[in-house]
């Protein structure tokens, strides 16, 4: 039985790919809607169970390329990105920044020591954003998001905020690696500073040119080989999507926020 239900989910997985969608009407459609009633009823699982099985598969990078959340786990969505579990969830992962820095970390002296941190979800919060925008339940519209951060009000993700100056701290160049466009530079700097982040050493943005021709994830992994080959040691990435912390050049060790609102190329 378990197994039966492991499978539907899979089949739904499977076509979690983009555009407007609907998880009851996706079963519905397979003729799988009683199949799904009858084990959801004699195992204990329903919606719920399979918005949250959703989330933790998009952050475990198992579904990708969604262009929006399922209209039916948007509420889920809504609720676990302002509840004390993500809180919880970020401090677990700045907790474990700090174990991964507490023991064998040892700088070399020569100031390339370096740790890379993304913004959005990372050191500053879009849930205000997609709160208006039924968290992530509705595509993308990008010139209104970039107006949004033209006004410079994101607050800062008070856990990665104190990550940031302890990484600093430790004598670490910190670069911002970021797939917000060169255009915004003036606000997310204004950003960045006014809820308490300073002293970075670069504010890494996206050309025009680079929106155009390459992914998020070849913008990225080409920045930070720059960094490699200018003989930075990269000691650690944070970010909230798997396109900021994959491709050629890495880091010795990657961390990954949760953020199940939006899919990055």
């Amino acid at each position: 039985m378990r197994r039966e239900v492991v499978l539907v989910f899979l089949s739904l997985s499977a076509g979690l790919v983009a555009g407007d969608w609907n998880l009851l009407s996706y079963i519905t459609s397979k003729g799988e809607d009683e199949s799904y009633n009858h084990r959801s009823g004699n195992m204990g699982y329903g919606l719920r169970n399979y918005c949250e099985a959703w989330r933790m598969n998009v952050d475990l990078n198992n579904i990708r390329g969604f262009e929006v959340v399922p209209g039916e786990c948007t509420g889920h969505v809504g609720y676990y990105m302002t509840s004390t579990q993500y809180e919880v969830d970020l401090h677990l992962a700045a907790d474990i920044v700090s174990l991964f820095l507490a023991d064998d970390f040892v700088l070399a002296g020569d100031g390339k020591d370096a740790w890379i941190f993304d913004v959005d979800d990372v050191l500053l919060s879009t849930v205000p954003y997609y709160k208006a925008h039924q968290f992530g339940g509705t595509k993308l519209d990008k010139k209104s998001f970039e107006a949004w951060m033209s006004e410079a009000s994101a607050p800062a993700i008070e856990q990665m905020r104190m990550l940031f100056h302890k990484i600093r701290r430790r004598g670490l160049k910190v670069f911002i690696l970021s797939s917000r466009a060169e255009h915004l530079r003036e606000a997310t700097v204004n950003n960045l500073i006014s809820v308490g982040y300073h002293g970075w050493t670069d504010l890494i943005l996206r050309s025009k040119e680079e929106e155009e021709n390459s992914s998020a994830e070849e913008y990225k992994a080409k920045e930070r080989s720059k960094l490699a080959h200018e003989g930075y040691r990269l000691w650690g990435i944070v970010g909230s999507q798997w396109s900021s912390l994959g491709g050629y050049t890495t880091a010795r060790r990657i961390f990954k926020l949760p953020n199940p609102m939006y899919y990055e190329y």
